[in-house]
């Protein structure tokens, strides 16, 4: 989702048939490639990434690629980059590494991504990134608020739309740089790891491959995994620490037993610093929820987040002046640093970014995420799907097409479809991510491959670091040999055909 660092927590739904909440109060966690809570340092610092061989395209893209309505014809400025430092030309026929871009900035995925800017002088390849509509700077209507303002507008938001954004950007740049027959592989994560594996099914003959990054192609109504998002997260922190799980596990009715009290809420606002008084313990468990998701999907080194919340939750013993609900807000110190206050909603400001993958999870993205009766680090509380659909609906006039993504792109019987229609496609997973419940973990033929780590989500692709362990560096080697055999591959069947630029 996203990928790199800006907190897009879904808007989503209780189970309550009418009521509208955000992310953070939600059963779903965001997807994105990298998180905010760390990006974003107490002093408001974030990662500098040098972009100085980077150059900025804005490109006249078609709002409706789909029907031939005078509207459909309107355009608006979709932007991109390219970085060809290190491309070996059009002569030789040098490869194409497109970065497709997810529920974020371009500006953030320049940030996070590493994949093609440590591997593009290795392959001689010209590096694209392309902003997802809706995201970003790439704002149909004129204007974010316009184009957010409601269903009618918002409508031309959806993973066809985008997807034929991409390929009408990578042909026109084929074009600019006049390289008819240098080969294309579609990078993506998260959402944008679905994106990439969907344009190599879609466009075949525009992608040659596809390296999909923690994409949960299966996390949807008609093909919802055995388990679910939150029994990894409990997974990871049971094995993490089981004093540091069953704290957790035990702070629920807690947090709830204190709020019952008088001026409970009161105390609940002291114990946590929160920034204003708290209205319901509901925000504070939501803001916990978010806390231990993020800490587990992003869960990487040198310093490991979830390791740390723990450490900060186990560090007074039980018995100590320091009771249950102060351990739990040592693991939130621990995880987003030591503030004078803190703010419940800190993870659900309605960004534009926030608000437009609301409309896309309400739309077409439905993912059945819930607390299940496996997840016992949380209370109970499965997806709705009923309630969910009537939220939806009382948010923008219009239901879910909870069906359309497996309708659409044919992933019901996905052994079958991909062995029979999809080649070159590299599904990545870490599978100490919840989000690797929904993913693609077994090799569906010679070149429809998954490569599972014990890594976290979208780790693969992100910025390389002198501190990755040894398996993450055997994983993106693996990665850049199964390419290198697709493009040379190619490059043998363009000798053999003789064809020439």
């Amino acid at each position: 989702m996203s990928l790199p660092f800006t907190l897009l927590l879904l808007l989503i739904f209780s189970t309550s048939p009418s009521y509208f909440i955000s992310l953070a109060h939600s059963k779903v966690a965001r997807l994105a490639i990298s998180p905010t809570t760390l990006k974003i340092a107490p002093d408001g610092s974030t990662q500098k990434v040098d972009a100085s061989d980077l150059k900025m395209f804005y490109f006249n893209q078609t709002l409706d690629h789909f029907t031939f309505t005078p509207k459909s014809y309107m355009t608006f400025q979709q932007r991109y980059a390219i970085d060809s430092t290190h491309w070996g030309g059009a002569k030789a026929n040098a490869p194409i590494l497109a970065f497709l871009g997810e529920e974020s900035s371009l500006d953030s995925d320049l940030s996070a991504v590493g994949f093609l800017r440590d591997n593009g002088p290795r392959f001689k390849a010209l590096l694209v990134y392309i902003e997802h509509r809706y995201y970003g700077k790439t704002m149909p209507f004129g204007s974010a608020e316009e184009a957010l303002k409601n269903a009618s507008t918002l409508g031309y938001l959806n993973a066809a739309q985008a997807l034929a954004d991409y390929a009408t950007i990578l042909l026109h740049v084929k074009e600019k740089y006049s390289t008819k027959h240098s080969p294309i592989i579609v990078i993506g994560g998260s959402y944008g790891g679905m994106l990439a594996a969907w344009f190599r099914l879609k466009y075949p003959h525009i992608a040659l491959g596809a390296l999909a990054s923690s994409a949960p192609l299966l996390y949807f109504e008609d093909t919802r995994p055995k388990f679910g998002y939150y029994y990894i997260v409990t997974k990871v922190f049971k094995k993490t620490s089981e004093r540091c799980y069953n704290t957790i596990r035990k702070s629920w009715k807690e947090i709830d037993r204190v709020a019952a009290k008088p001026q409970g809420l009161l105390i609940l606002s002291k114990k946590f610093k929160t920034c204003a008084p708290l209205n319901g313990s509901s925000n504070i468990k939501d803001f916990l929820n978010t806390i231990y998701a993020e800490s587990v999907q992003y869960n990487r080194g040198p310093s490991y987040w979830v390791t740390n919340v723990c450490n900060a939750i186990n560090a007074n013993p039980p018995n100590s002046k320091h009771d249950l609900l102060d351990r739990i807000f040592a693991g939130v110190v621990a995880l987003v640093g030591n503030r004078t206050c803190y703010d419940p909603n800190m993870f659900a400001q309605p960004t534009n970014n926030v608000i437009a993958w609301r409309w896309q999870s309400c739309s077409e993205i439905v993912m059945p995420v819930g607390y299940d009766k496996q997840d016992t680090m949380f209370p109970t509380a499965p997806f709705n799907m009923t309630s969910y659909i009537e939220g939806c609906e009382s948010n923008y006039g219009v239901p879910p097409r909870q069906h359309w993504i497996t309708t659409y792109f044919g992933i019901q019987d996905v052994k079958l479809i991909l062995r029979k229609f999809g080649s070159n496609i590299i599904f990545s997973n870490g599978l100490s991510d919840p989000y690797s419940v929904g993913g693609i973990l077994e090799d569906i033929s010679d070149t429809v491959v998954a490569i599972t780590t014990n890594g976290s989500h979208c780790q693969d692709i992100t910025l390389k670091s002198k501190e990755d362990p040894e398996w993450l560096v055997r994983q993106r080697e693996k990665e850049i040999k199964i390419i290198d055999s697709w493009i040379s591959t190619y490059q043998k069947d363009l000798r053999d055909l003789n064809i020439s630029i």
